[in-house]
């Protein structure tokens, strides 16, 4: 019996709409002159503009950087046998987690106010060395720590939930033939484990090249706070507030290209054992041929 392909007019229709929605905005934007759009495209590689870029480029990589090690660390010890390890865990989780971003940010900032000189040591014993938090709590230190610290809590509980989708079978089997615990986890679990890690990482990288605007209100220049300097000047808002969210979005298209071809680099097993399935159960493929030509693909 011939096969009839379903009609889609909703769709179709949607679609056309939409189109003409969108067509409508782009036009709007365009024939305003409000936009000024000749002074975007003159900023759009601006010096400034392009320092800002560097350094917001720079602090997403050494945030994400602290928060994954440090969120590695702290997903190991939620897991562990040991209830210090594993209550200390949750006590970062609960104060880093449950106070603004925002907040901490300006309370590293302001860090010296509390301690002046910050002592390395033991509570009731020797101390191994103190220095002035005026000289070595700069803008830039506080914007790590802020940034990386509450990255490291939210990271912790991806790689915690990554590591328990990964059958304790696995890491019995392991065991049983004589591999330690750190060859366990760095050749069974933490591969297996890297196809649910990598999707919600990448959304947090891309979060964090956004969070990092957040830094402006410690005078970090980064590409936002170097946008406010110029338009601050000059008093052309838009045209800034344009040229900066134009560089976040090419850097956020960037990132997520580039998580796409991580996630298909973690998922080819998955692949292949679709493939090995369909190769071996011919009765499969028919039945998804069979739903394909159901659905008019």
């Amino acid at each position: 019996m011939p096969v009839v392909p379903l009609k889609h007019y909703g769709r179709w229709v949607a679609a056309a709409l939409l189109v003409i929605v969108l067509l409508g905005l782009l036009a709007s934007m365009v024939t305003n002159s409000r936009f000024k759009w000749d002074i975007v495209a003159r900023f759009l590689v601006d010096s400034a503009i392009l320092q800002g870029l560097l350094m917001t480029i720079w602090l997403t990589v050494a945030a994400m950087m602290i928060g994954i090690v440090l969120g590695t660390a702290v997903a190991l010890m939620r897991i562990s046998d040991n209830r210090v390890l594993g209550t200390a865990a949750s006590g970062y989780l609960w104060l880093f987690r449950g106070t603004p971003l925002l907040v901490q940010l300006i309370f590293w900032y302001n860090l010296s106010a509390l301690y002046p000189q910050i002592t390395i040591g033991f509570p009731f014993g020797p101390n191994l060395g103190s220095f002035d938090a005026n000289r070595y709590i700069t803008v830039y230190a506080a914007a790590l720590l802020g940034l990386g610290l509450n990255e490291g809590a939210y990271m912790s509980e991806i790689v915690r939930s990554g590591l328990n989708s990964v059958h304790p079978g696995q890491r019995e089997a392991a065991q049983a033939l004589g591999m330690s615990s750190f060859r366990v986890m760095t050749r069974i679990v933490l591969p297996q484990a890297m196809r649910v890690i990598i999707p919600p990482t990448g959304n947090q990288l891309i979060g964090m090249l956004k969070t990092t605007s957040l830094v402006s209100v410690i005078a970090m220049q980064e590409l936002l706070y170097s946008a406010q300097l110029i338009y601050t000047a000059n008093f052309q808002t838009i045209p800034l507030l344009i040229v900066a969210s134009i560089w976040y979005l090419v850097l956020t298209s960037v990132l997520s290209v580039g998580q796409y071809f991580l996630e298909r680099h973690f998922g080819k097993s998955d692949r292949r054992l679709k493939t090995t399935a369909a190769a071996t159960d011919p009765t499969n493929a028919n039945v998804t041929d069979a739903f394909d030509i159901g659905e008019g693909r």
